[in-house]
């Protein structure tokens, strides 16, 4: 059997499933694609989690469209984030073209243009379904892992939550944990000593501090109600389609704090709230995190700990995680270690740091007969990537450059007047459109402060009235004032000063 021969059924015995699967493309030997020879992802590894990795210009966004279409046509919900803003397309077909025909005739598919059900949602003032959270539901120990806080202030955020809890005060913004802080070293500090323990001042300074800068990067927006409920994003459509939510996040590039916080809270609700799976045969929900840097690259080894442990929980929830990302370095090695499907777009060998990076990316595949990853890695055209899977009994599937198909819906934005209609049309910004401002801890406490600070001026009133009378009475006793003002004193003075007057 020739190497070409070889290659063909290396690869068809490698990627044959039993069970539903997508179908990325058809694989790459020498330049030339192998027309036929699919590379298959099963439905039932997709919650593994996976990497879509590749410089700029190489076709990831592409990929993780190509991805997220295929999901949806299964029924598998998908969440993305949008932070270039070129994803809403996919809720336009794709206008075809004559090099799109000319890729399927070489890969073996035929080409089918169609648009996808999304719906737009936003953390910020942009358009779309309002994602929002409450302290509450954030809780004291994520809360303290986003605000890297020592192990001291830890203890001051369990103790602020603790206080509102006995005192059935619901935290729902940020407004409403400042308050609370303050409260604890100024009005309430005997309160709190007695009950809690003694609070530095210094380390809610410290903590305060923290929370206006999370504040200054847009978390106001984010914490509040109404909250937002994560089983609105497994919806599907009348025809079985599952729903494609995209996150817009263009204006929330250069705040990575607010990203990384929406994420673990949206990843920790998730888990709490989806049911176990087990070995399940399809995921419940797919999430494509894009500049995936931005979650590690500021975040504290406590922040890196808490990603790593949801990252190796989820997936028994049916949850998978897909992270796009230019260089896979850019992953902590504890997560990259966790991902089962890796997508590898071409890298560009630069500078010495770069063919540094590449050597380290082909030491994280499969080892070939066919290929010299590192050479490959740096060969790959544009829609073209290295896939590397687990098949259904969990083991990798074969190293295969892959001719990757091209997205049906639209490669480009959507017009201001779509987008719109798309938004206007959507039943879930129509539900969470609504800013709830109810009694939470700030305004009980505000109210609480005023009652002390009335009973207070009450008690000093008191006090002044008292010492008032206590001092007449004093007076009126006085042996002395009491014969100074005598009527038969007065009589007398008055007959002295009409005698000398004469």
């Amino acid at each position: 059997m020739n190497p070409k021969d070889q290659f063909i059924k290396h690869i068809e015995e490698g990627y044959t499933t039993k069970g539903d699967f997508i179908t990325m493309g058809s694989a790459i030997l020498d330049g030339e694609t192998m027309t036929n020879s699919f590379v298959k992802i099963p439905l039932k590894t997709l919650n593994r989690h996976g990497l879509i990795a590749g410089a700029t210009g190489t076709g990831k966004t592409k990929t993780l469209q190509v991805l997220a279409e295929n999901l949806s046509n299964k029924g598998i919900p998908v969440l993305l984030m949008d932070l270039k803003g070129d994803l809403s397309g996919l809720a336009q077909p794709s206008p075809g073209h004559a090099k799109i025909d000319e890729r399927h005739t070489k890969i073996g598919l035929p080409f089918e243009a169609s648009s996808f059900p999304v719906e737009i949602l936003s953390l910020s003032e942009q358009k779309g379904v309002k994602l929002r959270a409450t302290i509450s539901e954030f809780g004291p120990i994520l809360l303290s892992r986003i605000l890297d806080l020592s192990e001291t202030q830890e203890g001051i955020v369990a103790v602020i939550f603790k206080y509102c809890d006995d005192n059935k005060m619901p935290l729902l913004d940020l407004k409403d944990f400042k308050k609370v802080l303050q409260y604890a070293t100024e009005g309430g500090k005997e309160e709190f000593t007695k009950n809690y323990g003694r609070i530095s001042t210094s380390s809610t300074g410290t903590i305060l501090r923290k929370v206006i800068e999370l504040e200054q990067q847009g978390a106001d927006l984010f914490f509040g109600e109404k909250s937002f409920d994560v089983n609105d994003l497994t919806r599907i459509d009348d025809k079985g389609r599952g729903y494609i939510n995209i996150l817009r996040l263009t204006d929330i590039q250069d705040r990575p704090k607010l990203f990384s916080t929406f994420m673990l809270s949206l990843l920790a609700e998730i888990y709490d709230t989806f049911p176990e799976q087990g070995d399940s045969d399809r995921p419940e929900l797919i999430l494509f995190i894009d500049e995936a840097h931005l979650i590690f690259k500021e975040a504290s080894k406590a922040l890196l700990n808490q990603i790593e442990s949801i990252v190796k929980l989820i997936r028994s929830k049916g949850i998978g995680l897909y992270f796009v990302t230019q260089n896979p370095t850019d992953v902590p090695n504890d997560v990259l270690s966790q991902l089962g499907l890796k997508v590898q777009h071409a890298l560009r060998a630069f500078t010495a740091r770069d063919r540094k990076a590449i050597k380290l990316t082909a030491e994280n595949y499969p080892e070939s007969e066919f290929y010299d990853t590192k050479e490959v890695l740096t060969s790959l055209g544009i829609g073209e990537a290295l896939i590397s899977a687990l098949d259904e009994k969990g083991r990798p599937t074969p190293l295969a450059a892959t001719m990757l198909r091209a997205p049906m819906s639209r490669m480009d934005v959507l017009s201001d007047n779509e987008l719109n209609n798309l938004i206007d049309s959507s039943k879930l910004v129509k539900k969470y459109g609504e800013v709830i401002d109810r009694e939470s801890a700030y305004e009980i406490l505000t109210k609480k402060i005023e009652k002390a600070e009335e009973i207070a001026e009450e008690e000093s009133n008191k006090s002044k009235t008292s010492r008032a009378k206590s001092t007449r009475k004093s007076t009126a006793q006085n042996p002395i004032i009491k014969v100074l003002t005598s009527a038969t004193f007065i009589r007398g003075v008055l007959g002295v000063l009409k005698k000398v007057m004469r």
